[in-house]
């Protein structure tokens, strides 16, 4: 398994759980447990991914533009988080954020995955896009444990 396969992998379960959120209601626990899931994945998943994608792609000149734009975009999601967690579940404007919040990702996910993953095959030698899937899996594994 490549980077870009296991990245993938985790791109469609965000994916899914922004679906089903932005499908909620309300101050359930329906809504209250799936956001703090999108949270932890969104989370964990930007943190493994710097770390087993972006820093690798920051030392190389082709890949160093990409790498550093799409640590922006994970940091403007941060701030949609924040703005989520000191937004009441029942206020109408938490539906809109959320709503942001997939938009947000769900473009961050297609510029990867159409143009990043793209420039980074180049970029990256076969051994080490395998040796990166294991770094990120393994940071995964470690940050849902935590």
């Amino acid at each position: 398994m490549t980077i870009f396969e296991a990245l993938r992998h985790d791109h469609d379960t965000q994916r899914d759980l922004l679906e089903q959120l932005v499908a909620t209601h309300g101050d359930t626990q329906a809504r209250r447990d799936l956001y703090r899931q999108v949270r932890a994945e969104l989370t964990h998943h930007a943190a493994a991914e710097e770390r087993a994608l972006y820093i690798p792609m920051m030392a190389i000149d082709l890949t160093q533009e990409k790498a550093r734009h799409s640590v922006a975009e994970h940091h403007e999601i941060d701030e949609l988080i924040e703005t989520l967690d000191a937004t009441e579940f029942d206020s109408p404007a938490w539906l809109t954020h959320a709503k942001s919040l997939q938009h947000l990702v769900t473009h961050h996910l297609d510029e990867e995955e159409q143009e990043v993953f793209q420039l980074a095959g180049r970029g990256l030698e076969a051994q080490q896009k395998t040796d990166l899937a294991d770094d990120y899996r393994q940071e995964m594994a470690r940050l849902r444990q935590a």
